[in-house]
């Protein structure tokens, strides 16, 4: 059985099975969603599952019964919503997936559901990690604060930034610990680190959270961020941003949460009979001391 057809259509009613609106990037992400669907002229059937799976299914299934044109879904958990996907392509309802995969062996992109939205997190590695070859300044031995252990953007993130460090000659990673995105246990694992490696002179974080609690250990290092040390990180709030414009964080990888013109130009690409491929490429910002200020009026 093939991938659930769109029919072109003045207008369409779309579901958008959030995850959880319970932070910034993801309210971000909600919003700009609703935005795009009314730019268009769409109706936006919006659920918020709070974090539980359970719920997300029983949302998923709702639009499902409802007879929406399609869904973007951001799976809570991967497994547990198989089922719900599954059950939407049999009522041919094309299914998106956005900023979080499914297991392939149980659900893969172009077969059970129509395809994945979502960053390119082996590149915000290695982004990174080509601007801290082009200004280290001397500054080569880096502490690397991961996400979520197993998950795929830490498993992305660290790979993209490792491989260009080691290619580009003359860094070294001194350790690698989980913070797992969070800022409280990010300035315990930087203090950790950098009381057992004192001449650690970069901090590379996975997320903004991470880093902003890396950036309060090394003040009570009594060291300098973003002098002393070099901070860089993925995110892309107003908080992490405005430490690039204070100089106290140096480079930032975006992780664009602004699904809402991609997600809606990817429908009437559908609709008009494209082929849309197994992933659509969420594009990211990068901010610095070059740009920041702009990226600090637009940032969620």
């Amino acid at each position: 059985m093939g991938l659930p057809a769109l029919s072109k259509k003045d207008a369409y009613e779309v579901g958008f099975a959030q995850a959880a609106n319970d932070t910034p990037w993801r309210v971000a992400q909600t919003a700009s969603m609703r935005d795009e669907a009314a730019r268009v002229g769409c109706r936006l059937v919006c659920t918020d599952a709070r974090g539980s799976a359970a719920r997300q299914v029983s949302d998923v299934n709702a639009m499902v019964v409802r007879g929406v044109d399609l869904i973007f879904l951001s799976p809570v958990e991967g497994e547990a919503i198989v089922p719900a996907v599954t059950a939407a392509k049999a009522a041919g309802v094309p299914v998106v997936l956005l900023d979080r995969r499914l297991d392939p062996s149980l659900a893969a992109a172009g077969e059970d559901y129509l395809t994945f939205m979502g960053s390119d997190f082996v590149e915000q590695g290695r982004r990174l990690a080509e601007w801290l070859v082009r200004n280290a300044n001397g500054k080569t031995k880096i502490i690397e604060i991961e996400g979520a252990q197993g998950a795929a953007p830490a498993v992305g993130r660290k790979q993209g930034f490792d491989e260009a460090v080691t290619a580009a000659g003359g860094f070294k990673i001194l350790a690698s610990r989980s913070g797992d995105c969070v800022r409280d246990k990010g300035r315990q694992v930087a203090e950790t680190l950098l009381g057992t490696h004192p001449d650690a002179n970069v901090v590379y974080a996975h997320h903004e959270e991470m880093a902003l609690g890396a950036v309060a250990a090394l003040d009570a290092a009594g060291r300098i961020p973003g002098k002393d040390a070099i901070v860089l990180s993925v995110g892309g709030g107003r908080e992490i941003l405005q430490a690039v414009a204070d100089g106290r964080v140096n480079a930032v990888v975006e992780c664009n949460p602004r699904f809402g013109p991609l997600a809606f130009e990817t429908l009437h690409r559908y609709a008009n009979g494209e082929r849309i491929g197994p992933w659509v490429k969420q594009a990211d910002g990068f901010f610095d001391t070059s740009n920041v200020a702009a990226g600090i009026s637009r940032a969620y």
